[in-house]
């Protein structure tokens, strides 16, 4: 049992809370000889989640089977306790082949799926992809990778104003995969259609789309002013104006927003040269860019530094930063039953933090994955 912290709920904060636990499972009762931890003057917050992340610790998700735990760790170690493995543009077969690694792991509970960004993204927006190996969203192509994924798919990203997004939107919803829509060149027209057709993620929101106008206001709008779709947000203070932050949290609510990395893989690793996909990158102070031609090439942030920094810097409250970084994602993947809170039945996965927000121990499944040394 661990005793005397600040505890976040859904239903609030409550101060000098406690949480039990119970094997892997966080209880509502004590069981006899708990062994109490005191915590006081911390935060136990729930684990986190994160939906769109590329790799981490000098690895990526693009990588062999070694790579991809490497990976994982490096996240847990910073307090992901559920994570969605992302891939990057790449050529079919090899994303096919690395589907099916990637499913291994799913299933023995490493992941909790598999998020295909791109190939089926605008050629405008492509940001840190291959433009040579982009494609449209051919239905039968985007069934290609669902299948597989055996079952493990759990997102898609895609410019769904290209030739067959439409469709394509529709054929993931009926599988029951997300349909996200980004790195899109879409109107706002074309995107409430996307939208209507069953789209409800929109990959990090304002980078590689349009950006919103007054009398064009593209995909943005549309994206944030739908209460079916969840924005993703890349809080790492590059990515974002703290003004655009403020901005998708007041029309969107915080009920809707998803804080995610979009990690490459230095994060948690450190400066210097990587290869993101089929193109190299350059890490310099923190800060991916891609070397041929500069554009941001993913993140190194960690969502324990999202916590931080959203609280700390942007002075949002606690209890809407939890929400960003462990409910609501738990919510899009359809596991909010297991994980995303600290409630009585779910998953021992929780992220303890001191008075100022910083990360002392990580427990997943009733683990010490950190632990937290209180003496």
């Amino acid at each position: 049992m661990l005793s005397g912290a600040d505890v976040v709920l859904p239903t609030g904060i409550v101060e000098d809370g406690q949480v039990i636990i119970d094997g892997t499972r966080i209880t509502g009762t004590t069981p006899e000889n708990a062994h109490v931890v005191d915590v006081t003057g911390h935060w136990l917050v729930p684990g986190f989640v994160d939906i769109h992340n590329h790799g981490g610790g000098g690895a990526s998700f693009s990588g062999p089977a070694e790579d991809v735990q490497k990976a994982i760790r490096t996240h847990r170690l910073h307090g992901t306790t559920t994570l969605v493995a992302s891939t990057v543009t790449d050529d079919m077969d090899f994303l096919v082949r690395q589907a099916g690694l990637l499913s291994e792991l799913a299933e023995q509970g490493e992941i909790a799926g598999i998020h295909f960004e791109g190939p089926f993204i605008s050629p405008c927006r492509k940001g840190a992809h291959s433009e040579a190996l982009l494609r449209d969203p051919d239905p039968a192509e985007v069934r290609k990778l669902i299948d597989a994924a055996r079952g493990q798919a759990k997102m898609v990203t895609l410019a769904t104003e290209l030739p067959g997004g439409i469709d394509s939107v529709r054929l993931l919803a009926e599988h029951g995969v997300i349909a996200a829509i980004g790195h899109t060149d879409a109107t706002y027209e074309q995107t409430v259609a996307a939208i209507e057709a069953g789209a409800t993620v929109a990959t990090h929101l304002f980078n590689a789309m349009p950006t919103l106008g007054h009398r064009s206001p593209g995909p943005v709008a549309a994206l944030l002013e739908d209460e079916r779709v969840t924005v993703e947000l890349i809080n790492d203070g590059t990515h974002l104006h703290p003004a655009s932050l403020q901005l998708a949290f007041h029309h969107a609510g915080a009920g809707r927003v998803a804080f995610i990395t979009d990690a490459m893989d230095a994060a948690g690793f450190g400066d210097g040269r990587y290869v993101l996909g089929p193109l190299e990158v350059e890490v310099s102070e923190g800060v991916a860019r891609l070397v041929q031609g500069g554009s941001i090439a993913g993140s190194t942030l960690t969502l324990d530094r999202a916590f931080q920094r959203a609280v700390t810097t942007d002075g949002l409250p606690v209890r809407d930063v939890v929400a960003a970084l462990s409910a609501n994602p738990a919510r899009v993947l359809g596991m909010y039953d297991a994980i995303g809170s600290l409630e009585p039945g779910k998953d021992a996965d929780l992220v303890l933090l001191d008075a100022d927000f910083a990360l002392k121990g990580v427990m997943r499944r009733g683990e010490w994955v950190v632990d937290p040394q209180l003496g």
